[in-house]
């Protein structure tokens, strides 16, 4: 079952892809867009394209577990994906992401304007692939 799984951002949306398998989580693309109709136009194009069966959501939760604004928007957005595409979304805690893609980056000597493109992608490999080591 080929996976996508989504790392929202208000400017920058990074996607990732599984293989067929559903063993190993692969970066597939970055979308730069501020207006939020656009964006979702963008993810479910991506989807599409990919035949993704399954579409999993980062869940930005707060480090105590509660969810706050950003929670309630990507709950709001996979909703909405899931209207557009007919394909079933799920929601995947994402705390902590964001600083491990950065450490990844770091790490390999990632810097400045390719870091700032690279980071949501990393990030969105990251929710999938622990997606699918919980599943």
């Amino acid at each position: 079952m080929i996976i996508v799984s989504v790392d929202l951002g208000k400017a920058r949306t990074g996607l990732a892809i599984s293989d067929k398998t559903g063993f190993l989580a692969s970066p597939l693309c970055m979308i730069e867009e501020k207006s939020e109709a656009k964006r979702l136009e963008k993810v479910a194009k991506a989807i599409k394209e990919n035949k993704a069966e399954l579409v999993v959501v980062g869940l930005p939760k707060n480090m105590d577990g509660s969810e706050g604004d950003s929670a309630k928007s990507a709950r709001e957005f996979a909703e909405k994906l899931t209207e557009l595409t007919g394909i079933k979304t799920v929601m995947q805690d994402e705390r902590g992401t964001t600083i491990t893609a950065h450490n990844y980056l770091s790490q390999r000597d990632v810097k400045g304007k390719k870091r700032k493109h690279q980071v949501d992608i990393v990030a969105a490999s990251i929710i999938l692939q622990d997606y699918l080591d919980s599943h």
